[in-house]
């Protein structure tokens, strides 16, 4: 594509409201092909499951396609900042799921996450194989675990840092044009498709409610949140413990982070571990292609689809 690239995205095939406990609604979307294997998608902290079309478009034709957001994100409206947490985005995925499968049939299905989402499928105890609605294979494209070494720098200092970061970060913008400009000084997509950060106008922001303009779906603060719980979660993880057939797809350990530092798996024998070289931690957005074929091959290696 081209440096002038729109990317449109599609209607949705069919929409499900999922409404949790709390009584907020994740909004989920099908996409593709219904008579393929199911995968089910979600992103990043502070980003869109729309976002990823670059990535998600190439499996259109091949797969039925479930794709949601995270709560206060994207498609799905803004609630309580009190229960923006980590133990809820677990139990919403949960529910997500469960909601899937009730409503689209119970039939085999592969998580496909990023990072935040990648997270919180990785601390679930609900999401193993033998029960109604369980995932049958996880990918997961570069989730947050890192794990410090002696010459390492401070993972709670970095994630502070980020988080202050994030709470600073310019949340309104008169025109969407104003947003993709400050991109164009940042380097979070520099690595990216062409036509990528006109599309993170598109699937990032939204209509200001209450004056001329746009603003974030997800708010800074809330955003700032979720890092802040992550230094504490990213621990947790056992990948001694994986519940179904894994296969974690990470971005090139020898690029500066984009986000925050992510733990290169390669020495540990029990993941199955590859990383996407010369990509960030937005690598789904930088190597689209390269990203569906290891994902890809990794399922026909394992019969899963």
């Amino acid at each position: 594509m081209s440096s002038k690239a729109v990317w449109e995205l599609p209607e949705p095939r069919s929409v499900c409201h999922v409404r949790h406990d709390d009584g907020s609604v994740t909004i989920v979307r099908r996409h593709g092909n219904a008579a393929g294997p199911r995968l089910l998608l979600c992103h990043g902290n502070g980003l869109a499951i729309d976002l990823y079309y670059p990535f998600w478009s190439l499996l259109v034709d091949d797969f039925d396609l479930l794709v949601y957001d995270l709560r206060n994100h994207g498609w799905n409206g803004i609630g309580d900042r009190g229960e923006h947490n980590v133990p809820n985005l677990v139990r919403d995925q949960e529910q997500v799921i469960d909601a899937v499968s009730a409503t689209y049939g119970d039939r085999p299905t592969i998580g496909v996450f990023h990072s935040l989402s990648a997270l919180t499928a990785l601390l679930s105890s609900q999401l193993s194989v033998g029960r109604t609605g369980a995932l049958s294979a996880w990918v997961l494209f570069d989730p947050p675990l890192y794990r410090p070494g002696k010459d390492d720098p401070d993972y709670d200092a970095l994630a502070e840092r980020t988080a202050g970061m994030t709470r600073r970060r310019t949340h309104r913008f008169r025109k969407r044009s104003d947003f993709t400009d400050l991109l164009s000084y940042l380097p979070l997509l520099l690595r990216a498709v062409p036509g990528a950060s006109d599309l993170m106008a598109r699937t990032v922001l939204t209509e200001a409610p209450s004056e001329d303009g746009y603003e974030l779906r997800c708010p800074p603060e809330y955003e700032a949140q979720v890092i802040a719980y992550i230094r504490t979660y990213a621990f947790l993880v056992d990948f001694g413990e994986l519940p179904c057939p894994t296969k974690v797809i990470g971005s090139d350990p020898t690029l500066p982070y984009a986000y925050l530092p992510t733990f290169n798996l390669s020495h540990i024998q029990t993941v199955d571990y590859d990383f996407i070289p010369e990509t960030t931690h937005f690598l789904q957005l930088e190597k689209p292609a390269e990203c569906v074929a290891t994902m890809c091959e990794f399922l026909e290696e394992n019969r899963i689809v």
